[in-house]
Parts: C-alpha cells; structure tokens; sequence
C-alpha cells in the first residue's frame, strides 16, 4: 500500500514537481494516490471521460467503503485518539471527546438501526440536524451500508425541507427535536413535521433528543436513543463501486429549483483526504478545527470525510460566533489547543468590527495554520485575520471550490506555497484551471482577467444532478464545450496567482452561501400584491455580497408593510438566510425589447450608482432607469 505522504508536497520544488506530475500523466499519478487506500477490489481502469455527455468514471470497477476508510483502517494504530472533538452551544455544557474507536462502534450501532428500519443499499437518507456528533455519525452509517445521504441545513424552512426530499425520494428523514444557537433554541421536529406532510416517500423518521422538549410523535416517528439500544455495535462494511453514489448535495441554481449534486464514493474519498492534507498540511497530534455546517458540502468534506480519512481530530462546534459573546472561536481556540481553524470571511468581517480585546484576552499560540472558505476574502479582513488572529506567524490558505467540485481548486499550501492577500493563488495538484475570453479561447498570458474553467477532470468531481443529467450538462459543459464552467470569472498576476473576481451567472454569494436569484423572486412573486421583481447582489461589509430586491406592486396604497411580508414569505419558503438586504419599490423594470430584465443596471444601482450605466437607448423602457435611481 502506498503512503499518501509520499505525494504531499513540503516544499516549493515539491510542489512544482507534483504538480508538472498530475498534468503530465493524471491516470499514471491518482493511480498512485489511491492506493493508499483499502479497496476491496482493484479497479479495471483510473479514467474514462467525455465532457461532451458529459460523463466522468474514476477507479471503474473498483470497490470499496469510505467508512472502511474512515475508521477501520486507523483502528490498527490510532484506536484512543480522538476523532471527533464536539463543542456544544452553551460553553458551560461538558464537551465530548469521541474516539477513533468510540466512532466505530457508534457508527456500526447506527448502521444497524438503517438496516434494521429497512434502509438498504442504493436508497437516500434526508438528514435534517443540528451540528452534534450524531449528525457526523449518521452520515458515515449511511455510508457503511451504502445508503446515500442528503443533509440538509437545519436553516432551511419546511418547504425547502420537502422539496429536497421530495426531489430525492428519500426513503428515511433522521432530525431532532430541536437544537440550540446561541441564546435560542429552534424546533426543527414542527419544521420536520411540516415538511412530511407533502412528502409520502419517507417511512420512517428517526428523532434525536437534544433540547429535550415535549414533542408528540407521529405514527412513523421513533426515538434514537431507543433504536440504538436494540442493536449491536458491530456491523460489517459493505462494499460499495466506486461509481456507486456516496451523497447527494443540494446547492441553488440560478434558474429553478435547487440542483442535487451526486458525488460518488471513490473518487470523492481519493480527493478529499488528499486535498485536506495538502492544503492544510496535517500532521498527527494537531487539532484541526472547520467552523462550517455539515449542511453545506465543507463540513462534508472538510469536517467528517477529509479530516476522519486522514486520521485527524476534527473539531465539532454546534454554536454561533457571538454567543455568549465575540470571544467565543478564541476561546475554543485557546481550550483545545486548537492547530487549524478554518472559517469563512463573513465571520471574520464580524468579528473584527468588535474590540480586538475579545481575541487578545485568549492564549492563541497553539495556531499554526489560518484558513477562509466560501467567497473571496477582502485585504482588510485577510489583514484583520493575518494579524489580530495569526500574529503574522501562521499562513493563511484562501480556498475556491463549490459543491460540484467536492473539494479545494485553487488554494495556496500552508507554509509550501506563496500566499497573497484577496489571492486564491495556485492550483492544486492535479487540477487544470484556464482563463477563456468571451469566444471562449484560453487566455495563455499572465496578468488577464476571463472566465474560469477547468479543462481536464479531477477524481471529486460531481457525476450529475439527481434525476436531471441534462440540466447537469447545460449549467456546466454547454456555455464553453470542453470544459468544465463553474460560473465564476478570475483574472491572474504576473507569477499566474489566480483571484476570484465573482460569480458570473445569477448567482450570489451571501455570508458564503450560494443563493440563486430566481428562487427567491419566485418567493417574492407569490405574494398577493407582486407583479414582478428582480433580484441582485451588491457590496456588504459583512456579508461580502446581500441581496437587494426590485418589486413592483400591483397596488401602491398597500404598501406599509410590504417588506415585512415579503421577508415572511422568503423565510417560509426557502430560509432566513435569502432575505434581501433592502427591498425597493418600483414601478417598472429595465428591460430588453425581448423583455428581458438588465440585471447589470439594477447592480449598479443597488451599488449607488447614479449614472454610467452605459448606452441604455435600446431598452424597452429607458425612462425607468432614472426613475428608479431617484427613488433609490
């Protein structure tokens, strides 16, 4: 078995040669990285591919199981480590250290009450939890027995809830009666119950007890605490393809409904295993902490799967930033000697406009390594981060990635590769980003700005949407054929750093979240008195981007409490996390003779442009430009 170390670079000429290694022959140099892993039958062939389909197979033929990998195999060297550091809410509750070997048999437990309530191979698991153990737990028992899991986030409403299980047929939901954030607690049984009602796939609901409230059960609902009581702590992994689908993961679109990206088993293990211990260089004994949610795909590959595979201890936090107070990540930081942490800009905006007291009161020297995940991070908080937080003497790894691509792109390597702040900077071993110009032509020079895409597959890349392989194929492979389109534009220095510039579809990143414009305005244009609105991103100083909305109402006199309204409904149909920023009234929008909506005139002004909105002559309406500027 090879050792994965081996092609984990520790030095700048180790980079350039693995790296000149995974262009110049990808097949010949994963084939080496995946044997480091237990298979349970060798594959016949690395990679087959045809961005035309668009069709991807890695390790074809080969079969393993990711839980296997997770947890057996360190069992042999590392059974009393800890796996798993949970850090509950509330600072007073006592936090859990859980075991590689504890793991194991909580897993196994779990895994035989899927099998024993009838899930099997092949059927979807909706997970709807709070960030506990027992969420990283289920995820890796679904695994285990080959069922696929769909988490998500416990910030979703009730019918965004439905309509990503509904969308995947799930089979089983496990929620919980409630969870904790900050000084609330949030009832996510009645979110839950709500979202069964239209959902008839699901057969059984299995329920954590966490806040310990008085809920009544439903017909189809038992306790976990009781299934777990009756099973035994042993249970075989099964063997799984490598094609087989290990997840599925929903992330918005700019058009429609959300999308549910399948990741598969073998090349989805190879690459976040590998990428987690190439960017964030672990070493065995560290304390590697990712703030995210296991609801969105960092905590799945950079919470549970990367950090388990790797054999490292991977820190939990069920809470939020600021409770009880902006202290709070320094504290943990300070208590369990954490090594790694890795949050996203948004918190690190928040935090920094609070005295720097609430840092400097905590012992942080146990930092060796800074990370940023889920949008560009601004110089002044990578400034804010580099010095407040790091002392200047811990690199900083500013991460671009998406759900689709399963894991780290482009990222500088800790203490390997040259940082630069607002710079994602290099590629990673054995991924191939090019910059295209609007014909769609790679730009060859340094020091262009274009659109990003990537020209050769890498093992974790998404196989498709569920149920929607042509939507697959027309969001990614159809704007530029033979590469994959992430959606977002780049440009580069003159040593080829790349920097991510933003989204370049109707798409927008707000705290890190990737929220489609299309399904907030069909939320909007549910209530009784819309006709229309469109919906835009623009600069915040938290956020990085929010949400500003255009509505035009059928009647004017009924307007008082509008906003409110539309904020109600956003909340009840998608999440709190899509409401807009601010909410203009207009009387019309700047539309194309073919009456289409000029979103980049609505961006300019929700940015407080008030004029230099280029030639507007050939609008449907010109007019209305200035009538919505003076109203802004």
């Amino acid at each position: 078995m090879e050792k994965i170390d081996n092609y984990v670079p520790r030095s700048i000429d180790d980079y350039d040669r693995l790296y000149k290694e995974s262009v110049t022959n990808p097949e010949f140099f994963w084939e080496k990285i995946a044997l480091s892993f237990i298979w349970r039958k060798k594959w016949n062939n690395v990679l087959s591919f045809d961005f035309n389909k668009p069709e991807f197979t890695w390790f074809n033929g080969g079969k393993l199981n990711i839980s296997e990998n997770c947890l057996d195999r360190h069992l042999l060297d590392k059974p009393n480590q800890t796996a798993i550091l949970f850090e509950p809410n509330d600072p007073k509750e006592k936090h859990q250290e859980i075991s590689y070997r504890e793991l194991h048999e909580r897993v196994c437990r779990f895994s035989n009450v899927l099998k024993k309530n009838n899930i099997n191979k092949g059927d979807r698991v909706c997970l709807y939890m709070p960030m506990v153990p027992e969420l990283a737990i289920a995820v890796l028992a679904c695994s285990r027995i080959g069922a696929v899991h769909s988490v998500v986030f416990a910030g979703f409403s009730s019918t965004a809830l439905a309509a990503r299980i509904s969308d995947a047929d799930c089979k089983m939901l496990i929620t919980a009666d409630g969870s904790f954030r900050g000084n609330k607690t949030i009832d996510l049984k009645s979110i839950a119950d709500e979202a069964l009602v239209s959902c008839k796939s699901v057969k059984v609901s299995i329920i954590l007890k966490r806040i310990n409230s008085n809920i009544k059960l439903n017909k189809i609902d038992k306790w976990w605490h009781d299934e777990i009581s009756m099973v035994s702590n042993q249970c075989e992994p099964v063997g799984i393809d490598s094609e087989d689908p290990l997840f599925i993961l929903y992330t918005s679109g700019s058009t429609g409904k959300p999308k549910g990206m399948v990741h598969s088993c073998g090349g989805y293990m190879v690459y976040s295993e590998y990428s987690f211990k190439n960017v964030f260089q672990y070493k065995r004994g560290d304390i590697y902490w990712c703030t995210a949610d296991i609801g969105w795909i960092t905590g799945h590959s950079y919470i549970v799967y990367g950090p388990l595979l790797s054999g490292a201890t991977t820190v939990m936090f069920e809470g939020v930033p600021s409770y009880p107070d902006f202290g709070r990540f320094w504290e943990i930081c300070e208590k369990h000697n954490i090594t790694h942490f890795y949050t996203a800009p948004t918190a690190i905006r928040a935090l920094a406009k609070h005295p720097k007291s609430f840092v400097s009161k905590y012992n942080l020297n146990s930092l060796k390594v800074l990370g940023t995940v889920g949008e560009p991070i601004n110089e002044e908080a990578w400034n804010w981060y580099n010095e407040v937080v790091g002392k200047k003497t811990c690199p900083i790894v500013d991460t671009w990635w998406q759900t689709e691509t399963g894991g780290i792109m482009i990222s500088s390597i800790a203490g390997v590769t040259d940082q630069k702040p607002t710079f994602a900077t290099k590629p990673m071993i054995g991924i191939q980003p090019v910059l295209l110009d609007n014909n769609g032509k790679e730009i060859s020079e340094n020091g262009k700005e274009g659109v990003l895409a990537i020209k050769y597959p890498w093992p974790s890349i998404a196989r498709t949407i569920y149920g929607d392989h042509e939507r697959y194929k027309n969001v990614y492979f159809s704007a530029y054929p033979g590469y994959y389109f992430p959606g977002d534009g780049a440009l580069t220095d003159s040593n080829g750093n790349y920097r991510i510039t933003g989204r370049v579809d109707d798409v927008v990143i707000v705290s890190g979240h990737n929220l489609g414009t299309a399904p907030i305005e069909d939320a909007i244009n549910l209530h009784e008195n819309v006709v229309e609105s469109a919906l835009v991103g623009f600069p915040h100083e938290i956020k990085g981007n929010a949400l500003y909305a255009f509505v035009i109402l059928k009647d004017d006199s009924k307007s008082d409490n509008i906003s409110k309204e539309i904020n109600k409904l956003i909340s009840s149909t998608i999440g709190p996390i899509a409401k807009p920023e601010k909410i203009q009234l207009v009387p019309g929008l700047p539309k194309t003779r073919s009456g289409k909506i000029m979103r980049r005139i609505l961006r300019k002004i929700a940015c407080g442009e008030k004029d230099n909105f280029g030639d507007i002559s050939t609008l449907l309406n010109p007019e209305i430009v200035k009538v919505i500027v003076d109203k802004n």
